[in-house]
């Protein structure tokens, strides 16, 4: 199947959708379920506790009564209710990372309160294009509060500047709706994207060449079997090799085996295939924070190639993911953000 296909579905009884490209699950999204805790990217209004010395922060009383962490509390007063957007999911036993720098962001365009200034992604590269979409998006913004700052996002090349205006019109108005909404108790403002919302906003670019929107997508382009292999610990990569991915309470552990490959490049061949495979496997999988990879033996003179597959592999993923570098050990680590619930656990009690 070549090509790119997003598949819109349900499963467990709630909302999923799913991206293909070639054949291949690049990545899957699924409503959380009901009296879920908010998603990172909610938007909230919290009540914030008192400053914790040595931490370099406070702790914030999210609705329902969930615990969140605020580092950057100067001028803020404890008690007071504070808008904070959720950056990323608890570690077990921790609260919820928050910030106070929000992001409104639509299938086009993010909208950020207090971080003025007007960006076009980089991604963007003709200079005629570039200065088209600048002019249309000042237009747009004429009028606004001079503290909020507008990024048109990569899938706005070639949008028409008529269908900007109203793409920012809209944003502005759920922007500025939730910023004078600033007073009383904790309560949810504006929740995280549903799957099929996610799916529409954040895989727009580059266009798909088809969607499937209807009862059975998924068994009839085979997710469910691509499924079935991302729950599993062991991951096939070329040449026989394996990498086997095991999230623990503290890590995700990742190891690296050639096979049935004794051949003295085997180890390289091994962790090249690997270091290419474990973004697209971590995002999929919705695996975060530490992550420790063992990877098969080699020369030291090969880390520096290895160490560019990487960076390669993760450039899409550069604002998530830290490449933090070689052990002592030799093992490599790397810090990934946890955008989302593991899949194991979003897809719990789910069998074919």
């Amino acid at each position: 199947m070549k090509g790119t296909v997003v598949a819109l579905d349900r499963l467990l009884g709630r909302a999923a959708a799913a991206l293909i490209r070639d054949g291949q699950l690049e990545d899957f999204v699924i409503d959380p379920p009901e009296g879920a805790p908010p998603a990172p990217g909610a938007i909230c209004r919290a009540t914030l506790g008192r400053p914790m010395k040595g931490m370099g922060g406070a702790f914030l009383t999210l609705p329902g009564g969930e615990r969140a962490f605020l580092r950057q509390t100067d001028g803020l007063r404890p008690g007071a209710p504070v808008l904070v957007q959720l950056a990323a999911l608890a570690e077990p036993g921790k609260a919820v990372p928050a910030t106070t720098r929000l992001m409104f962001k639509s299938r086009f365009a993010i909208l950020t309160p207090g971080a003025p200034g007007l960006n076009v992604s980089r991604a963007i590269r003709a200079p005629a294009e570039r200065e088209r979409l600048t002019a249309a998006a000042e237009a747009a913004m004429a009028g606004a509060d001079p503290g909020l700052g507008l990024v048109l996002r990569s899938a706005a090349e070639g949008l028409a500047a008529e269908a900007l205006a109203e793409e920012v019109a809209a944003l502005r108005r759920l922007a500025e709706a939730v910023l004078a909404d600033a007073a009383g108790p904790p309560e949810l403002l504006l929740d995280a994207p549903g799957a099929r919302e996610f799916a529409w906003r954040e895989w727009a670019h580059p266009a798909p060449d088809a969607v499937e929107d209807r009862p059975g997508a998924f068994r009839a382009l085979g997710v469910e079997e691509m499924l079935d292999a991302a729950l599993a610990p062991e991951v096939p990569l070329p040449g026989g090799a394996t990498m086997a991915i095991e999230p623990t309470r503290a890590l995700v552990a990742v190891d690296v085996n050639t096979g049935a490959d004794a051949t003295p490049a085997a180890g390289l061949k091994a962790n090249i295939a690997a270091a290419r495979a474990l973004a697209r496997q971590l995002r999929l999988r919705g695996l975060g924070g530490q992550v420790a990879v063992d990877f098969a033996p080699m020369p030291k003179k090969d880390r520096g190639t290895l160490e560019q597959v990487l960076k390669a592999a993760f450039r899409d993923a550069a604002d998530d993911t830290t490449l933090a570098g070689w052990t002592p050990l030799g093992h490599y680590e790397l810090q990934r953000r946890r955008d989302r619930l593991p899949l194991a656990q979003a897809l719990a009690g789910w069998a074919r």
